[in-house]
């Protein structure tokens, strides 16, 4: 971006195409290798250590990927700017389920079987098929949000050296002893046909209504026939049923139900769960839950007969619960982790006895369930239900709606099922992974303290092996009698084993690979057949993408742990659990230092984006419409970086726009604009001249603010970003882009534009330059592609070389010698009472335009009055009123007080004594209100009320209708709003500069550029007429161009643009020309404009309904008649046999023979209608010819005018002369 002309520079555009200029700047970063350079900049530097949680590349990006990024992005990019070598790697989850799915359902595969037959190797090449299907598209979106990160030199964790270093942490706890086999109930997704993790299964819960049956476990041997009832909502476990459990201490009882005279047994609390109304039952008898300890009752199914000596029983556990249910809990061991805990601990099944586990991998019944065999389960639980109520077994069936977890990749529901497992000890270092967690710093705090710390409290082994093909295998081999096992650690270990060397770690390199036994003449050690969890491999990855401990140990452990990371509220579960439960398990230490999470994004209903629903845009359509900075900035100044939820709305990113983009670029564009008028006024090449700046010190005190105000920014950013608070730092960078573009560059345009000199023009625009840099180098890191594109410019404006791009920049320090906190504080109170006095106006509808007489300002602290007396003058100019009072004394203009309550804020916070508060507040007098106004906030009724939870209105006690008065519950301001006609006409003035003003900008002029501004009155004897002339002058040195009345002269300067608009009820025409004279016709001429109610003939397609005429004969000289006229209208238009009618401005009247007057129609536009008025709107008649036209010279000397086109857009032949 070294070829930047001073004409861009000096005539940037009034608006500005902001993914456009996005794209320009992303090549100019590619073609410079901006990123690259930075990293070499950094080199030798402290180290900045950053862990990027790896993405799986099987879809796209979505806005939760785009969000974590650019939270990484300006982290990172913020720690380059204070110094640090920053190393940014991107990685890349490859492994696991989301990749084995999308192969399953391309290839139909349902189950092991299938994988068998089609061989592993097969498998697993089909699945490194796919798993980069989307890496292209990844780095482009990525590249194009403008975060910058390396993905040369990535990890993928199905890299053999990154999936050596997870053999190397597996055998780390292996020889600690943290890894054993167990069979455990787990979530299980039969769609994936493998076990999940407890906190896999939590990421994906859904409402869902299920099947709620209740079953009868006949006593055997009940005095009275009893049975049990039990309760479930999942009807398929039933046929597994080997026990039933209640609780020990609480109430049971036996009742009758009246209509049938059956006998149940539930828990007391629960019995009108059932039977609804106590007219409906008897209860015979009452007891605690352990009276049942031990009943026997009749199985449901036959399948498991077998196990009636052991099962078939009561058994009692305090898991049981009042909530929900009958209170007794059937029991299906293998299908519940309570089930399974309380039957092994009361001796209904063993640890090492065949698993009771009818269901195969797939979710379908199997030997002995024939009933249902082949049916899945989730579809068996109708028939089941069906057979129950023929055997006379069902209670009742019902349904409930509950909350039921789904498989986060098939989005299918799980179900809970036995799985012999692969497990690493978690439970045992609860404290240790709570001690770890403690020294970490989470933004924000409270998910480390409450989500994350109670699910480490509660954490649960973890089961990291999982019956699949594509992942990294677990390096254990076994002998058949399963006495001898060796766990490898690396490649170069498998090799001294088994004297096998391979290059890869996948299944289908090394599941043939036999480990001799180390007992003589015993058969040799098989690998185990499952691979490890992808969630094992990421939390393994700040070790695994360093191929540690295998390639430059020493410089892993001295960038250990890492200073940062951030992901999703979801991955409290997921990454941050598996990252931490590694690193605790290998170091006793965290694996990182600090941590932002961030919320989830949804669609604007509040609903989960869904790609079916098409409820969201489309990121990068959202990019290619307002740029990639908005959006960054969108998501980074919304609830989500403080882990709450947002709802997406495109609307959003085009606010961001509209408030904060173009402002900021117009402030940068005044300054280039008024840099330009400067050198061409003053004859000086301005450039910025920081030792200058220094040494000559403004004291203007708007400059000595905005400097002030840049200072303490900077020290509030340092410190912010240093806690990672960015849900801080970014409101306030939005905020000083308020300040600087709609108070500072406002309130100094005069100074900018060097009204008061020629010195004080180079403070005002050193300040601004000055602000406008620092203010691109701290927005650099959270938009950086609009800084890089105002950096570009600002450095040729430097007296000093900058040269590259300003991510090579470092981030200037505070210097608090600059920062005047009472400047800073008079500016406030001053902007206040300003910001209140246009609210008033709005109330009153009174544009600012029009000049007041007085604003009043009260306060009780003399200090505030000092302060709002010593900026006056800025409120007097911004209100434009003539005259401010400073008082202390508000009922001296009578105004009393009453108080409203803030119902949606307190209404939520209070709940039922809100009521009660409202009253009181109600009823406050204006002592009462002044009182408690003191102290700082409100007592009432018992509640202490925040002053923002209370509006104050002012009214006044005599009815005083020209006065308005408004507060921010500080500072009271009165405004005089007494029509006064001087100060009336001074309003048109300033209307008319306006209008003035706006048309050079459509006009896309700029300050410097040399202009006439003429202006037509039409429309009665009006006041803007006299306001134009006795306001000249005023209107002169405000618009800095010529004004006067529309006169001959005009006609010979050509018009940059004009247009008609109403002003108090007549017409204003305003013309600007350039100074330059032009060409005019030497004849006399009309245009012609067609109505849209007449359709021309005999023209190209499209055709034209404008033209010109000249009205005399360009040979002869003689004037033209009017049915000449007309003849030549019909002729230009085809509108032979047409009747139409012929209407002159300006009042439309309609021509013919008697009024035609060739010399008054002269520079008039004549409208050519079927009706018989102009028309209402976009009637601008123009003042030189529609057609294009040259002056020549005739053959008998005269000097006349020719057309070379006629209708506008067809051509003609050169005339003979």
């Amino acid at each position: 971006m070294n070829n930047i002309t001073s004409d861009e520079m000096t005539r940037l555009p009034e608006t500005i195409n902001f993914p456009a200029e996005e794209e320009k700047v992303l090549s100019y970063w590619q073609a410079e290798k901006v990123f690259e350079n930075c990293l070499k900049q950094s080199k030798g530097k402290p180290r900045y250590t950053f862990y990027d949680g790896p993405p799986f590349a099987t879809g796209l990006p979505h806005y939760g990927h785009i969000l974590a990024g650019t939270v990484k992005d300006i982290v990172t990019r913020y720690a380059h700017q204070q110094g640090y070598h920053v190393e940014r790697r991107f990685g890349w989850d490859c492994h696991g389920l989301p990749v084995e799915y999308e192969i399953d359902k391309t290839l139909n595969i349902r189950g092991p079987d299938d994988v068998a037959k089609m061989g592993i190797k097969a498998y697993n090449n089909e699945c490194r098929k796919i798993v980069m299907r989307y890496a292209n598209e990844w780095e482009q979106i990525v590249g194009r949000m403008g975060r910058w990160i390396d993905f040369k030199n990535d990890y993928k964790t199905l890299y053999p050296w990154y999936m050596e270093s997870i053999w190397w942490v597996f055998k780390q706890l292996y020889a600690k002893g943290f890894v054993y086999q167990g069979v455990k109930v787990m979530p299980y997704s039969t769609a994936c046909t493998t076990a999940l993790s407890n906190f896999e299964s939590g990421q994906n819960y859904k409402e869902v209504t299920d099947p709620a049956v209740f079953v009868s476990f006949p006593i055997v041997g009940d005095k009275d026939g009893a049975a049990l009832v039990g309760w479930t909502t999942t009807p398929w476990t039933l046929p597994s049923n080997l026990a039933c459990c209640v609780h020990p201490e609480l109430v049971y009882a036996k009742v009758r139900e009246t209509k049938t005279g059956k006998v149940y047994i539930m828990m007391e609390c629960r019995i009108e769960s059932l039977l609804k109304g106590p007219e409906n039952y008897t209860i015979l008898e009452s007891f605690p839950g352990s009276k049942l300890a031990g009943v026997r009752y009749e199985p449901l199914f036959d399948y498991f007969r077998k196990y009636e000596s052991v099962g078939f029983r009561v058994l009692t556990d305090t898991y049981v619960t009042e909530e929900s249910g009958t209170g007794v809990v059937h029991q299906a061991p293998y299908f519940g982790e309570d089930d399974y805990r309380v039957c092994l601990a009361n001796g209904v099944i063993k640890r090492d006895q065949e698993i009771v586990c009818p269901v195969d991998a797939s979710g379908k019944f199997v030997e002995p369930v024939t009933d249902f065999a082949g049916q899945y389960v989730k579809d068996a639980d109708k028939a089941i239900i069906k057979l129950l109520k023929e055997r006379g077994r069902l209670v009742l069936a019902s349904q409930v709606k509950h909350n039921y977890p789904f498989c986060w990749r098939s989005d299918t529901p799980l179900i809970y099922k036995a799985v012999p497992s692969w497990f690493v000890r978690v439970e045992h270092m609860n404290k240790q992974l709570l001690n770890c967690s403690s020294q970490t710093y989470w933004v924000p705090e409270y998910v480390k303290e409450k989500r994350f710390g109670n699910w480490l409290r509660d954490a649960r082994d973890w089961a990291i092996s999982r019956n699949r093909y594509w992942g990294t295998p677990i390096p254990l081999w076994i002998s058949p009698d399963g006495k001898e096992i060796v766990c490898v650690g690396s490649i170069d270990e498998l090799e001294r084993y088994s004297g096998v060397r391979v290059t890869d770690l996948h299944r289908e390199s090394i599941d043939h690979i036999e480990i001799p036994s180390a007992v003589p003449g015993n058969p040799p050690l098989r690998r185990v057949p499952e691979v490890f969890d992808c969630w094992f491999e990421s939390g393994s990855m700040p070790f695994a993408q360093s191929h540690y401990p295998f390639e430059n140990p020493a410089e892993f452990m001295n960038n250990f742990p890492a200073d940062f990371i951030a992901e999703g509220i979801d991955q409290t579960r997921g990454w941050f659990y598996t990252l931490l439960v590694i690193s605790t398990a290998l170091f006793n230490k965290a694996p990182f230092k600090n941590l932002n999470v961030t919320g989830l994004v949804l669609a604007a209903d509040g609903q989960k984006m869904s790609k079916r629903k098409k409820n969201y845009p489309d990121p990068m359509e959202v990019v290619n419409k307002y740029g990639a900075d908005a959006l960054r900035l969108y998501l980074i100044n919304s609830p989500v970086v403080r882990a709450e939820n947002l709802r997406f709305k495109e609307e959003g990113v085009r606010d961001i726009i509209k408030d904060v983009f173009l402002p900021w670029f117009n402030a940068f564009r005044f300054l280039f604009q008024n840099v330009d008028r400067f050198e061409k006024e003053e004859g000086i090449r301005y450039r910025y001249d920081a030792v200058r700046h220094a040494e000559k010190r403004s004291t203007n005190v708007m400059d000595v603010w905005i400097i002030s105000f840049k200072e303490s920014l900077l020290k509030f950013v340092t410190e912010e970003m240093k806690a990672y608070r960015l849900y801080t730092v970014v409101p306030r960078l939005t905020k000083f882009i308020d300040q600087l573009t709609n108070w500072y560059v406002r309130m100094n345009r005069k100074r900018i534009k060097g009204e008061y000199g020629v010195e004080d023009c180079y403070h005002a625009l050193d300040t601004l330059y000055d602000v406008l840099l620092a203010m691109v180098k701290m927005m650099a890191p959270f938009t950086p592609y609009l800084t890089e594109f105002m950096y570009q410019r600002l450095r040729l404006l430097s007296s000093e070389p900058m040269d590259g791009s300003v991510h090579y920049q470092m981030m200037p320090s505070s210097n608090g010698r600059y920062i005047n906190v009472a400047i800073e504080r008079a500016v406030a109170r001053m902007q206040a009472v300003v910001e209140l006095g246009r609210v008033m106006r709005d109330r009153r509808t009174m544009p600012i335009k029009y000049p007041l007489t007085e604003v009043i300002v009260v306060h009780q602290s003399e200090q505030y009055l000092a302060d709002v007396r010593s900026l006056e003058a800025f409120i007097l100019d911004e209100l434009n009123v003539r005259r401010i009072t400073l008082s202390s004394e508000r009922q001296r203009y009578g105004v009393t007080m009453r108080a409203e309550a803030d119902h949606k804020t307190l209404g939520v916070r209070l709940k039922n004594d809100f009521k009660q508060v409202l009253g009181a507040i109600k009823q406050l007098s204006d002592a009462d209100i002044t009182r408690q106004l003191a102290q700082g906030h409100f007592d009432i009724a018992g509640h202490r009320v925040e002053l923002a939870e209370i509006r104050l209105i002012y009214q006044f006690s005599g009815g005083n209708a020209s006065f308005e008065a408004h507060s921010d519950n500080d500072v009271l301001v009165l405004l005089d709003m007494t029509p006064n006609e001087e100060l009336m006409r001074e309003g048109t003035a300033r209307e008319i500069i306006n209008r003035i003003q706006k048309l050079k900008k459509k006009a896309k002029l700029i300050p410097t550029d040399p202009v006439l501004i003429y202006y037509t009155v039409s429309g009665g004897d009006s006041e803007v007429r006299s306001v134009a002339e006795s306001h000249r002058s005023f209107i002169v040195g405000t618009v800095k161009s010529p004004f006067v009345p529309y006169g001959p002269e005009a006609a010979a300067k050509p018009v940059l643009i004009e247009e008609s608009q109403e002003l108090k009820g007549i017409t204003l025409t305003i013309t600007i020309c350039s100074p330059h004279d032009r060409e005019v016709p030497a004849a006399p001429w009309v245009n012609l404009q067609l109505d849209e109610g007449l359709v021309p003939r005999y023209q190209p397609n499209p055709p034209s309904r404008k033209a010109s005429l000249l009205l005399e004969g360009r040979l002869s000289g003689k004037p033209l008649t009017f049915d000449q006229l007309h003849q030549e209208v019909v002729t230009l238009f085809g509108l032979k046999d047409v009747q139409f009618n012929v209407l002159a401005e300006p009042d439309g009247r309609r021509l013919d023979a008697s009024s035609y007057d060739p010399k008054a129609l002269h520079q008039q536009t004549l409208y050519v209608t079927l009706g018989e008025s102009l028309p209402a709107a976009g009637w601008t008649p123009s003042r030189m010819p529609y057609a294009a036209f040259r002056n020549v010279q005739s053959a008998n000397g005269r000097r006349t005018t020719v057309f070379e086109e006629n209708p506008v857009g067809v051509k003609l032949p050169a005339p003979a002369l």
